[in-house]
């Protein structure tokens, strides 16, 4: 078994001529290539779960990109105002960066309710449409 070994790893990576040592099993190289294709997918997967920074302001998910009175002719309050009352009124705190809104997975992240309306730095990782904040300071 170890000549095998010895025998491939010669021909895949010191450029052995095939003919020079006793060829594997055609399964046992599709195990080997199956193998090494997922750990490269694995490894993939693991960097696309980094950490990333937005800057972004901190809203609610009832008004997300537009604070609205709910009357008409009436101004809206101000947007630390309009968040506070949203989620006294049920709704979940948002990141609104540009123009995507994303969830934030863990709504009791220390700063939330203090910057709410704020435009905020959030460092944090993105998990589909979701954020798991982990760091959140107040924009230059």
């Amino acid at each position: 078994m170890t000549d095998r070994r010895a025998c491939l790893a010669r021909m895949l990576f010191l450029g052995g001529e095939p003919g020079s040592c006793i060829l594997f099993p055609m399964a046992t190289i599709c195990r080997l290539l199956t193998t090494t294709v997922a750990v490269v997918m694995l490894s993939l997967v693991a960097l696309g779960a980094a950490e990333q920074t937005w800057v972004a302001e901190i809203s609610d998910s009832a008004c997300a990109m537009k604070h609205e009175s709910g009357v008409e002719n009436v101004p809206p309050p101000p947007a630390n105002e309009c968040v506070a009352n949203c989620i006294r009124g049920g709704s979940k705190y948002v990141i609104v960066a540009g123009d995507k809104v994303f969830q934030i997975a863990n709504q009791n992240a220390a700063g939330l309710a203090s910057l709410a309306g704020s435009k905020v730095k959030i460092t944090g990782e993105l998990k589909g449409d979701a954020v798991t904040i982990s760091k959140i300071e107040k924009a230059q």
